[in-house]
């Protein structure tokens, strides 16, 4: 079997395309022929360090595919089926930023009409498919997004303003758009280049959701400077958390799916690439040259 290994932190290079032991199920696990595999940033945190993983190791956080074997005592825990108008494809794209998306929009801060939001990197995997889904819940969505076409995408997404931070300062243009009140909640993968700026762009009571760092860690914060800013909430949530049972793993994939089968969420696919060309996968994704979501195909 081929796999992308790595055996030492570093750059897009250290992913070695490589042969490996055909794997066997053990009593608790379930052996899945994949037909795709989604990449994540947190792929990218993992081979860089950031988040240390122990080598060598094999990347990955979601794929799809069919079941070619089970151990003797699997219980479904972590495993989804797809409904049959869903593709593989389309399950790879969906599984881990779908179910952020939902989480962030569902669960952390529940969106509800009246609302706004500002969603950074909203021509993204995640910020695609949450612009879709604050839209279904009635909310306002504000996006922020580095090129016009990336505008063009956030707003077919369901974005009703789109801000390219390139060319304009977010935090004036957030403040202009809502004159002044600012917006409920901020959804913020960026990190360290958005996120003191974002706390400015909150209403009193407001909410920043920190749910990733692509252009690095935040710096230390006082508590206090939430109190200063209007009484704010910061949270840093995963999703592991938000299914951390069969149930709730089941609720948010099974609203997921059932959404895109409907035609209520549209998946965009942005780039393919073979396993084999995983690194050029990872060089375009770190380089912002992404649009939707990246899969590799074996």
């Amino acid at each position: 079997m081929k796999a992308i290994r790595v055996h030492a932190p570093g750059g897009p290079e250290v992913l070695k395309y490589e042969d490996v032991p055909d794997p066997v199920p053990g009593p608790l696990e379930t052996l899945v022929k994949i037909d795709a595999a989604g990449v994540n940033y947190i792929d990218v945190h993992q081979r860089t360090g950031r988040y240390p993983t122990s080598p060598p190791y094999i990347l990955g956080q979601e794929a799809a595919g069919t079941v070619a074997a089970v151990g003797s005592e699997v219980p479904a825990e972590q495993i989804v089926a797809l409904p049959d108008a869903v593709s593989t494809k389309h399950g790879a794209a969906a599984m881990l930023q779908g179910m952020t998306a939902h989480y962030l929009a569902c669960s952390t801060y529940p969106l509800k009409p009246g609302d706004t939001c500002l969603v950074h990197a909203a021509a993204g995997g995640v910020g695609l498919l949450l612009c879709q889904i604050a839209k279904l819940r009635g909310a306002r969505v504000i996006g922020t997004v580095s090129t016009a076409a990336k505008a063009v995408l956030a707003r077919d997404a369901g974005a009703h303003e789109v801000i390219l931070y390139t060319e304009r300062d977010f935090e004036e243009e957030v403040k202009r758009l809502t004159g002044g009140a600012g917006v409920q909640v901020v959804y913020d993968s960026v990190g360290k280049t958005t996120f003191a700026k974002g706390l400015n762009c909150l209403a009193r009571r407001g909410m920043m959701v920190l749910y990733g760092q692509s252009s690095g860690s935040v710096d230390l914060l006082d508590p206090q400077l939430l109190n200063q800013k209007g009484s704010l909430f910061l949270t840093r949530p995963t999703l592991a958390h938000y299914v951390a049972t069969r149930a709730e793993l089941e609720m948010r994939a099974g609203e997921v799916l059932g959404w895109i089968r409907e035609g209520l969420v549209e998946v965009r696919i942005g780039k393919e690439f073979s396993l084999a060309d995983a690194a050029e996968a990872h060089r375009q994704l770190e380089g912002r040259h992404t649009m939707g979501k990246v899969l590799l195909i074996p």
